[in-house]
């Protein structure tokens, strides 16, 4: 039996590797995002129980102003890093935005010619079906004449 040959075979292999070039790319972007969300968790975590250890622990009885002075200083430079991190996390969210748009190009890339492909293989198999139709009408009409034939040999008769 014939086998179905697509001509752009090599432009969906390489359609089908640029899409998954571009879902890697996309996962490491989001996982850097993870880690930067992550990063900003943590701070806030650390942030909050050095605010609490204050309120809780340092407030009571006689203050050491060394101590608060040097809490004050230590929130102000989390907040500073905390701003990093929330800048950061703006750029690489762009960066998701750009590899997610990416992406589905690459994939409507991919899928048109993957259509096309389909297209013509249902186009060859109507090719095929209708040529097997044509030999099985081949065949019956030999045998027919086959039949007339011998019916006509058996009948005495000339065949026409």
């Amino acid at each position: 039996m014939a086998k179905f040959v697509f001509q752009l075979d090599g432009v969906l292999r390489q359609r089908k590797h640029v899409e998954q070039e571009r879902q890697r790319a996309l996962a490491m972007v989001q996982a850097q995002m993870a880690r930067l969300q992550d990063e900003l968790r943590a701070l806030n975590d650390a942030v909050s129980a050095s605010t609490s250890d204050v309120r809780d622990n340092r407030l009571i009885g006689r203050l050491d102003l060394h101590y608060l002075t040097a809490h004050r200083r230590y929130m102000l430079a989390m907040q500073r890093k905390g701003t990093e991190l929330v800048q950061k996390m703006a750029l690489v969210q762009r960066q998701v935005v750009d590899a997610q748009q990416a992406l589905a190009a690459a994939a409507k890339d991919r899928k048109a010619i993957d259509k096309l492909r389909e297209k013509q293989h249902g186009r060859w198999l109507e090719e095929q079906n209708r040529r097997e139709l044509m030999q099985q009408d081949e065949v019956a009409m030999q045998m027919s004449y086959r039949d007339y034939l011998a019916d006509a040999n058996a009948d005495g008769l000339e065949p026409a």
